[in-house]
């Protein structure tokens, strides 16, 4: 990874944290986008320890308002003559339903519009850079769910584990469509499911949930296994003429039929270049 330049979000706790300080390990410039200012800074010191003379980068952003997505990918890409490495990680659950000031469901807007919106932002680096790579976090959550797309900000009979599963699974469709249009391009993207790690995801989604999640974890792996999914797609040249794929314990792994749908999996980047206003043509 030495001289390659890797965008990530979602890395300041858990998974996304580790695989940064393990990609900087491997010689990678790590540039991050971070919500919290402390954390941010936190995360950065740890990258300068790990990897020393390296420019690591923090930009800063609320990654559940388009607006800001679009304003901190502009900043990113303006900044960055090369990006070899996305990676889409930030998510999160929430006990109830909530609206963001730009009137989308918060669970859609952070797990599913903006890998989309972050994505697009960067998209012309990436494709600058080829052969160059995109690595979405999703989740065998996605099992047992369909996208409605009359319905994709769950107003109807919302919980935290519809919204959240919805939007795992929108990562997967995302990361299909994204790869059939970028075939042949130098650029490939690939999701994963990290496992059930012992991180402080779902810790201050407050409601049922968070006990349920707290619950799960006594029985977690840990967070350093839980990268290494991420890591390997990021970095392995194993994996770099595979696109489009779903990938579990660093393997090719079989989703459920809705996240196979290819149907919907362009029905819902149509519907999702209509919420955001972010063209790909």
């Amino acid at each position: 990874m030495r001289g390659k330049t890797v965008v990530i979000t979602g890395a300041t706790s858990g998974i996304g944290e580790v695989a940064a300080l393990e990609l900087a390990g491997k010689g990678a410039r790590i540039v991050f986008i971070a919500r919290d200012r402390n954390r941010g800074e936190a995360t950065l010191a740890k990258l300068d320890a790990k990897a020393p003379g390296l420019p690591h980068k923090v930009h800063y952003a609320d990654l559940s308002l388009v607006a800001e997505m679009k304003r901190v990918a502009a900043e990113i890409a303006a900044s960055e003559p090369r990006i070899d490495v996305l990676i889409n990680n930030a998510g999160a659950a929430f006990a109830q339903r909530q609206v963001t000031a730009e009137g989308f469901e918060l669970t859609f807007a952070l797990n599913h519009l903006s890998y989309f919106v972050i994505t697009a932002g960067l998209r012309e680096r990436l494709l600058g850079s080829t052969p160059a790579r995109i690595v979405s976090t999703s989740s065998t959550a996605h099992s047992g769910m369909k996208i409605d797309l009359g319905d994709l900000q769950t107003k109807n009979g919302y919980s935290s584990l519809k919204a959240y599963g919805r939007s795992k699974l929108e990562n997967i469709l995302f990361t299909r469509e994204l790869a059939r249009r970028l075939r042949g391009t130098g650029l490939t993207a690939n999701c994963l499911h990290p496992g059930v790690v012992a991180t402080r995801f779902g810790h201050e989604s407050g409601g049922i949930i968070q006990p349920v999640i707290k619950a799960l974890q006594l029985f977690a792996i840990s967070p350093e296994k839980g990268a290494e999914t991420i890591v390997y797609l990021a970095s392995s040249p194993d994996v770099a003429n595979v696109t489009g794929e779903y990938f579990v314990k660093n393997k090719i792994a079989k989703t459920s039929a809705a996240a196979q749908d290819m149907g919907v999996a362009a029905a819902l980047w149509a519907e999702t270049v209509e919420l955001t206003g972010v063209d790909w043509a």
